[in-house]
């Protein structure tokens, strides 16, 4: 088949390889001209360093990498999802599968992926967009250590697709028809790893990260569920595994960002020279309001957005949380 990756960082770069691996050939796209070059010489230094790649064609230009392809992969960052497929829309031919492997929530619109792709897609292909998640650390996948993910679809047979096409010997894909459950899960879980990595930095022990991170399920789950989700995918991979992965390893970028805040650092630095995206600093931005609007209590993401953007300290934001008022657990199901 021909797959076309759009968006050359390591998640990208890294599902670019396992699309080769399956038998498939690839045109990726990256906005970096060195980094063209680089996956044009089957590295990405940038972004996946150390990692050598199969042969793939890279480009700068859309109109390169969209025509003609059986499968497309979205792999962008939240913040850009919109604009970017809004360019590459007139060049899609034909009915291709589009797999949506970003994680977050568009600020302004509180949109998925998803439903951004179907803002912006022609409706002949919203039956045949297909979200992609699970616990799967780039670095890893891409050196072929193995991986768990789940693809989702209200269209089986679009997953299904997918599953057939991209699955190998170390990356293995299960199939979803939640693809609600499955987006928010990997959405959000970046938020609570921001307040893991809180936790951590203020050295607070792993009996309260343990407890940030099952608190922190509990509130994915009650928003997944305000947006038509089925529970128990948040006791899946998308939800529970990714969140484990996400709070608790050092290849966390999201847990990085909360461990540095954690130490004194202020936020403008650690982004500074941080080379690819924390999804979630801005996704605890759109989470919070999305709860909100829908009326979801969700203290923890309402912890972190205080700390991100209103001035509050770590320390702070932490006794906000354990000065609440003591609850039954199952409250709010």
């Amino acid at each position: 088949m021909n797959v076309g990756v759009i968006g050359a960082g390591s998640w990208g770069t890294a599902l670019a390889k396992v699309a080769v691996a399956a038998g498939h050939k690839v045109r990726i796209w990256a906005y970096e001209a060195e980094v063209v070059e680089q996956l044009n010489r089957g590295t990405n230094e940038v972004f996946l360093p150390g990692v050598t790649l199969p042969p793939m064609c890279a480009s700068a230009e859309l109109s390169e990498i969209i025509p003609d392809q059986d499968i497309l992969i979205s792999v962008v960052p939240s913040h850009v999802v919109r604009t970017i497929w809004e360019q590459a829309a007139p060049f899609i031919t034909g009915s291709p599968i589009i797999v949506s492997a970003t994680k977050g929530i568009e600020n302004g619109s509180l949109q998925t992926m998803h439903e951004v792709l179907c803002d912006v897609l022609p409706e002949s292909l919203h039956q045949k967009i297909v979200v992609c998640s699970g616990p799967s650390f780039a670095a890893e996948v891409g050196r072929g250590k193995p991986a768990a993910v789940v693809a989702a679809a209200e269209n089986l047979g679009a997953a299904l697709e997918v599953q057939s096409a991209l699955s190998t010997t170390e990356f293995r894909i299960y199939t979803s028809e939640d693809p609600v459950g499955v987006e928010m899960g990997g959405a959000t879980k970046n938020v609570v790893a921001i307040a893991a990595g809180i936790a951590d930095g203020l050295q607070l022990g792993k009996s309260a990260i343990a407890g940030m991170m099952t608190r922190g399920l509990a509130e994915i789950t009650r928003l997944a569920v305000a947006k038509g989700a089925t529970p128990m995918t948040l006791a899946g991979l998308s939800g529970m595994g990714d969140l484990i992965l996400t709070c608790t390893t050092d290849l966390s970028r999201n847990r990085t960002v909360g461990l540095r805040l954690g130490q004194g650092e202020s936020l403008e630095a650690i982004r500074s020279d941080m080379v690819m995206v924390a999804e979630g600093v801005l996704t605890a931005k759109s989470c919070f309001n999305l709860a909100k609007k829908l009326n979801v209590d969700m203290p923890i993401c309402g912890s972190v957005y205080s700390v991100l953007y209103e001035g509050r300290t770590p320390e702070e934001g932490v006794r906000q949380l354990l000065e609440r008022q003591l609850r039954h657990e199952l409250e709010h199901y």
